[in-house]
């Protein structure tokens, strides 16, 4: 089968990015800050695989995005150095993360203490959402990458990703305009920014905890993607996907915080279901918290199969938590800078969401091109350039545009123009719920099925098309 693209592995020239950029712009207290974009356009689809004539709630993309940049007070964790005190840090991010998320199921429409959004066009691909909780498939997983005793070399990682108010008035920046997404300059997120996302793993149900034991009392959910992420990368996904269970493993957070020297604060965690919290998201460890790439440190040193988590004491913009009562074995990054258990060894958290720009000019790491990873080996000069302390608003290249450090926001862009040939998305309305459940006898959910077909629907309201089927010319 044809493929498309390697699976995204994850992972201004000054502080203000730019103009416009306010470092009193805050995160409001409650949902109803900002105002939304005012006109009516046809709504992006909502995801693209999903369990044809599924009868039952599915998922909704957030995309009432503000037009106007929210005003408030900052998250407490704004008064707290991320340096001196990382773990108090990050422990706010998460706990602002996830209020009003973890009752709900990150069902964030339903937060009822603030507005939290996604990313439009992650629906078309190979790698687009699916409709449970929509998550997209990111990355396969190596054998032996999340434990010694993992051997399994089918499973690979799904993700959903979200954005606070503030964050969200970017996005709209760049796509007020359903069909003319604006890229012309430098794309800069503002002081107070929230980005986060959730990660989970394929393993099958049966060993997942045999070979990762730090996987047990997990939190699973239900998803209709690749059971074999060797075939997460086929055009032809019709094929291959399943509805299926996956289980947490990881969290990520972006903060775009002024007092940072290149204005972004990364921070990770990583699922440890023996520390057995009462309330099970709680068990998602930090593993540490960086605010650059330490460009200095050119040894090249990496940890693909961990039995203990290996830590450089000469990164100085890198804290990894010291604590492996707490912190199950993991590889970090590359030379031990900040990465999640399902990165890649060789980057980092800093290093990958470096490359986000339009057009996407260079991969996410030489190592992704075979012709690059031969031109740039690990601690060259051309290796070092995927580890500059690139600042907020800093494109990678110099004749591409920066989305700011967010692999989405330029994903969507390109995921654009690339449905713009084919079109195509599925909306929540296509999925009428299941009328209530009158005997004990419950609808099985089909095993396999067959991708449901569904084109763009335009927007008629008030008898008008917005835009009409025949797509329009790009500006």
């Amino acid at each position: 089968m044809k493929k498309l693209f390697v699976i995204v592995v994850l992972c201004s020239l000054v502080i203000g990015c730019g103009p416009g950029t306010n470092s009193n712009t805050n995160t409001p207290a409650g949902p109803q800050a900002g105002s939304e974009t005012p006109r009516k356009q046809t709504p992006f689809p909502d995801f693209g695989y999903m369990v044809p004539n599924y009868k039952g709630e599915v998922f909704v993309l957030s995309q009432t995005y503000p037009d106007t940049l929210p005003k408030g007070d900052l998250p407490p964790f704004f008064k707290t150095d991320f340096k001196k005190d990382w773990r108090k840090y990050l422990a706010e991010v998460q706990q602002y993360c996830f209020e009003g998320n973890t009752e709900v199921d990150f069902k964030v429409l339903r937060n009822k203490m603030r507005n939290w959004y996604h990313m439009p066009w992650q629906h078309y691909g190979p790698q687009a959402r699916e409709g449970f909780h929509g998550l997209t498939q990111e990355a396969p997983v190596q054998p032996y990458q999340l434990a010694e005793t993992q051997s399994i070399d089918s499973a690979g990682a799904v993700a959903v990703g979200f954005y606070n108010d503030v964050a969200a008035y970017t996005i709209n920046e760049v796509w007020k305009d359903h069909y003319h997404p604006d890229h012309s300059h430098n794309m800069s997120f503002h002081n107070g920014a929230v980005l986060f996302k959730i990660l989970f793993v394929t393993l099958p149900e049966k060993i997942a905890v045999q070979q990762v034991p730090f996987l047990t009392n997990g939190i699973w959910w239900d998803a209709y993607v690749c059971p074999n992420f060797h075939n997460a990368e086929d055009t032809n996904q019709i094929l291959y996907r399943k509805a299926i269970k996956v289980v947490l493993i990881q969290m990520d957070i972006m903060v775009r915080d002024d007092r940072a020297p290149n204005g972004w604060v990364f921070g990770n965690f990583q699922y440890n279901g023996k520390m057995n919290k009462a309330n099970k998201w709680e068990n998602l460890i930090p593993v540490g918290v960086m605010w650059g790439e330490d460009p200095n440190d050119t040894n090249n040193a990496s940890n693909p199969k961990p039995t203990k988590t290996i830590i450089n004491p000469k990164l100085v913009e890198t804290i990894i938590n010291p604590d492996a009562n707490e912190l199950p074995p993991t590889h970090l990054g590359w030379n031990s800078r900040l990465n999640g258990p399902v990165d890649n060894p060789m980057s980092s958290c800093y290093s990958c969401h470096s490359t986000a720009q339009y057009p996407a000019i260079s991969p996410m790491s030489p190592l992704f091109v075979p012709d690059s990873a031969k031109a740039n080996p690990p601690g060259s000069a051309g290796w070092m350039r995927w580890f500059r302390n690139l600042k907020c608003g800093q494109p990678f290249d110099d004749n591409a545009h920066s989305m700011d450090f967010s692999l989405q926001l330029a994903q969507s862009i390109q995921f654009f123009y690339n449905w713009r040939k084919e079109q195509g998305g599925q909306y929540s309305k296509n999925y009428p719920p299941a009328p209530p459940v009158t005997s004990q006898k419950m609808m099985a959910m089909p095993k396999a099925a067959e991708h449901h077909p569904a084109a763009l629907i335009p927007d008629t309201a008030n008898g008008e098309i917005d835009y009409p089927i025949e797509f329009p010319v790009s500006k």
